[in-house]
């Protein structure tokens, strides 16, 4: 059943697999062929089409970590002409109910680990199948000699029919669905496979949730389209990130969020670049990082710029600057705007290390002025999808920046716009250049009310093992940044133990904000018109609170 044609669905690629017998899933122990996992998603995929009703949507939701049912019900999906929606089991309750049933799922595939979760939750003519039990055993036997194509739903597999129904994770309100379809997701594959050289010989290391867009699009479909192996980690861990990778001779890998910071944060040892892996392909990681993990490693970091919708995307060629994503990918009108007037911002201007002089003019939204790009829109959800095609853009919903030469640079989400005494900022800028300092394992920048109007810049610091926060050094390190604005320092400091996160290793700036200063952790602040910092202690945050009061925003630091 193979093809050296390009492949038009993922079911091609799925099926194109048959009687491959070389390595195609590594899990723990386990070495499966990937003759082996397309005869398990035939299989899930005849199971599936008996068990959804006629009347149903052609949905199921999956609720797993990384085991080798996540990438077999993938591949059913495929075959039958299915799509999947990844449940993010960090989601609780009545919040947890309403993705499963707002993505009209009438199977939910899961594992004991997660049954707790589902306890006590009203999901009306939702069928659970429990992956690691005899009971699912027993309901899978029948359809082992199930093949590629012999069991579809209506109509079959087609490059229009839908796959994922993958949530955004967005930091307020209800997560969306955004809609990928089975043309889009193996054109994504062929292209990051041809993009990176993927070969048989490469083993694609999936530590990244495979709820999440990024595992699926940027590793296991790349996999698929190029003929290496997928090796799959339960849950990231930073402390057993190398061991994997040794273990299961990983060449490539993604990333999103502060992983890389993570891994970073492990303990150096002098067998750091004693591995396989040639290339790290992800989001969020910074220049800063990215060299720290090349120096360490050996390991190249691409940075990539495209969201699970599909509506924008950012091409990194040869010429790219260290600090900048790429220019508009084929096929995209992309611009950097004011999002109240969407007029055109001016370029940056950028010293001789890069570093952005004009960011209060420079920095926008980046929206695809070319229309929807790729974007299919969100399930069941007209609002947003309006909101994000608005007069015949597509609106990203993150901040940038370009240069003279049209090279873009990320600058953070619209929604981590600070304003600080009339000052529009960007946190990520902040954030990038707080990167620098030598003691800062991670850092998060977000949004305090002012004790009078607009924000003040708030930083969590997570700081280096060994290392201990002296306001003295932190000051000085902020006077000596030539690109830290007037309005850019930290009035408050919070030292964590470590970065609160979320399911996908992005900072939960949501929690940090609701916490604001009156948290757990030491803080230092900046009292206006004060050098340097000092802590936080019981009697100045008495005092503070009191200006709140005073100045009538104390309710704003309950949001």
């Amino acid at each position: 059943m193979r093809t050296t044609t390009t492949p038009e669905t993922v079911a091609e690629l799925i099926a194109r697999q048959w009687g491959d017998h070389r390595p195609g899933l590594k899990h723990e122990h386990a070495v499966l062929s990937r003759h082996r996992t397309a005869q398990e998603a035939a299989a899930r995929a005849a199971l599936l089409v008996d068990l959804l009703p006629p009347e149903a949507e052609p949905h199921l939701g999956v609720l797993l970590d990384n085991t080798p049912e996540f990438p077999f019900w993938l591949g059913a999906a495929a075959l039958a002409g299915a799509a999947v929606a990844g449940i993010n089991p960090t989601r609780r309750g009545p919040e947890l109910a309403r993705d499963i049933l707002h993505t009209d799922c009438r199977i939910l595939v899961t594992e004991r680990a997660h049954l707790p979760l589902l306890r006590g939750l009203d999901l009306p003519g939702v069928r659970i199948l429990v992956t690691d039990t005899e009971e699912y055993a027993r309901l899978l036997a029948p359809y082992a000699g199930a093949k590629p194509g012999e069991a579809v739903l209506s109509g079959g597999p087609t490059p229009a029919s839908r796959m994922l129904l993958y949530f955004t994770s967005g930091s307020t309100g209800a997560p969306k669905a955004a809609l990928c379809t089975q043309g889009r997701l193996a054109a994504a594959g062929t292209a990051l496979a041809r993009r990176f050289s993927v070969t048989p010989d490469d083993v694609h290391y999936v530590c990244m949730p495979l709820f999440h867009g990024n595992a699926v699009i940027a590793d296991w479909l790349p996999a698929l389209a190029g003929g290496a192996s997928v090796a799959l980690r339960r849950r990231f861990s930073a402390s057993r990130f190398l061991d994997d990778v040794r273990a299961y001779e990983a060449t490539y890998f993604t990333y999103v969020g502060r992983a890389i910071q993570y891994l970073l944060a492990t303990e150096p040892r002098p067998d750091d670049r004693a591995h396989t892996l040639r290339l790290g392909f992800g989001t969020e990681a910074g220049a800063v990082d990215a060299a720290r993990f090349a120096e360490r490693f050996g390991v190249r970091l691409v940075e990539g710029y495209g969201a699970t919708e599909g509506g924008a995307s950012v091409v990194r060629t040869p010429d790219t600057p260290p600090a900048a994503l790429g220019r508009a990918g084929a096929g995209d009108d992309l611009a950097v705007v004011d999002p109240e007037t969407g007029e055109e911002c001016p370029a940056a201007a950028l010293d001789g290390s890069g570093r952005l002089l004009n960011g209060r003019e420079a920095i926008g939204e980046l929206v695809n002025r070319g229309g929807r790009g790729l974007f299919e829109g969100y399930w069941r959800n007209p609002d947003a999808e309006a909101a994000r095609t608005r007069d015949g853009w597509y609106w990203t919903g993150d901040l940038f920046f370009r240069d003279a030469a049209g090279f873009l640079y990320f600058a953070g989400r619209t929604d981590d716009r600070l304003r600080v005494d009339s000052e529009n900022l960007a946190a990520a800028v902040i954030e990038n250049i707080l990167a620098r300092w030598q003691d800062a394992a991670a850092v998060a920048v977000y949004a305090v009310p002012d004790e009078v109007a607009g924000d003040q810049v708030m930083a969590a610091v997570a700081l280096r093992p060994g290392t201990e926060f002296s306001p003295s050094a932190f000051a000085a390190f902020l006077a000596a940044q030539p690109d830290l604005g007037t309005k850019m320092p930290p009035r408050y400091v919070r030292v964590v133990p470590e970065m609160p996160t979320t399911a996908t290793n992005k900072v939960h700036r949501v929690a940090l904000r609701r916490a604001g200063f009156r948290c757990p952790d030491p803080v230092w602040w900046s009292p206006p018109g004060e050098p340097g910092y000092r802590l936080l202690d019981a009697e100045s945050l008495a005092g503070l609170l009191s200006s709140y009061e005073a100045q009538g925003r104390a309710d704003l630091l309950d949001r």
